[in-house]
């Protein structure tokens, strides 16, 4: 049964155009917001057959990356204030991004402020890296992720 029965789909951003210096190896390109913003764009979401681009649940205003410090902060909005998938859906950013990014970063992934129910408890367990590793460990819930960070 869904929760979300009618959500809001938006429009989706251009791909972004790679330009000749990006495509040098001899150039170290720094990560800026619009790269990690594409690496999450294409996650499927649990519940409906989009991405979370289409559902506004990813926004590239709502990513800051600090290269030079090796940090990346996230927030993601859930489309609605009692989703009881966000912690799936933080779990499925922390993946995609555990497996593309280097290990050199350190990652906050949170809700946006004030858009869930349960903002403070699953912004609690998605910076807990041993729930994280034991969430991963359940054959499951592995295999939701998968599915969510396979690309159609």
């Amino acid at each position: 049964m869904l929760e979300n029965v009618n959500p809001a789909i938006y429009n989706i951003k251009r791909e972004r155009l790679i330009n000749k210096e990006e495509l040098n190896e001899n150039i170290r390109d720094e990560f800026d917001s619009r790269e990690i913003f594409d690496l999450l764009r294409v996650i499927n979401d649990p519940e409906h057959p989009l991405t979370l681009e289409h559902l506004n649940v990813i926004e590239e205003k709502n990513i800051h990356v600090e290269d030079s410090n090796n940090l990346i902060s996230i927030n993601f909005t859930p489309t609605i204030p009692h989703c009881s998938m966000a912690t799936l859906i933080g779990l499925s950013i922390r993946v995609k991004l555990l497996r593309t990014l280097p290990s050199r970063f350190k990652v906050d992934i949170a809700i946006t402020p004030s858009t869930h129910i349960s903002e403070a408890a699953i912004n609690k367990q998605l910076a807990d890296k041993e729930r994280v590793s034991a969430a991963l460990e359940n054959p499951h819930l592995l295999e939701v992720v998968n599915q969510c960070l396979c690309e159609t």
